[in-house]
């Protein structure tokens, strides 16, 4: 089987493409390096020819709502276009548990990306994650100086691996439209994985919650991006995965 992935490049998307080659199938990188520009479809037709599956986990690295919402639009019809012309048969795409809870400027943009993908949900699949372990240590890297700033959120995080192991397995079945929500073993608090991670790293820097402005920062706190009914569930706990981390960099 011939499977594309779209953000093949980003942190998931390596995963899933190690995954998807493990698994014997044939991985195909959709990203700009690879001369392939999602959102105006430039070398896609080419790149995505003969493929049997879309994985989507493509990002961008903005703060810009418009950005986000551009982006997710645009690629996903080029996709969804692309695929529909190609006979490709099954398009999987990543998003969050709790976009649809919470008015985060990032999330509207995934919410486009899920609409659009639904009204086709013959041929899509849309698995919401919840956060991902390697989140905490995004946070801190973000940050310069001895304080780091970390948004109060209860999350039930989730290894990078298992998410893209779930992605595969959802790659080898039929589409499935809004798929059950994928979690972790356990709630957490971002502060205290952040924190876990400082005191692993042996860093000199301090880590202070901060409650986002607004209705969206009340809800990440209350456990708005929490998933609410049973689900797929990871097994590796957050300490697990940090022991594997060290050294911090």
């Amino acid at each position: 089987m011939r499977v594309a992935v779209a953000g093949g490049t980003g942190l998931v998307g390596k995963l899933v493409v190690a995954a998807v080659r493990a698994g014997g199938h044939e991985p195909i990188v959709l990203a700009r390096s690879c001369g392939v520009d999602l959102t105006t479809g430039e070398g896609l037709d080419d790149a995505l020819a003969g493929s049997d599956v879309i994985v989507d986990v493509s990002n961008v690295t903005t703060t810009s709502r418009r950005v986000w919402v551009a982006f997710f639009e645009a690629g996903t019809r080029e996709l969804l276009s692309a695929g529909q012309r190609l006979g490709v048969r099954h398009h999987v795409a990543l998003s969050i548990v709790g976009v649809d809870r919470v008015n985060f400027p990032y999330y509207e943009g995934k919410r486009r990306q899920e609409a659009l993908l639904l009204e086709d949900s013959g041929r899509t699949s849309v698995l919401r994650c919840t956060q991902l372990h390697e989140f905490a240590g995004q946070l801190l890297r973000r940050m310069r100086g001895p304080i780091v700033p970390v948004p109060r959120m209860r999350s039930q995080p989730i290894a990078a691996t298992e998410a893209a192991a779930a992605l595969l397995e959802a790659v080898t079945g039929e589409p499935m439209g809004l798929m059950a929500d994928l979690a972790g073993p356990e709630v957490l608090e971002m502060t205290d994985c952040v924190r876990q991670l400082v005191r692993a790293a042996r860093l000199r820097r301090v880590v202070i919650p901060v409650r986002l402005p607004g209705a969206a920062g009340r809800k990440m706190a209350g456990g708005a991006l929490l998933p609410t009914e049973p689900g797929p569930r990871g097994k590796q706990t957050f300490a697990e995965w940090l022991q594997l981390q060290q050294p911090f960099h």
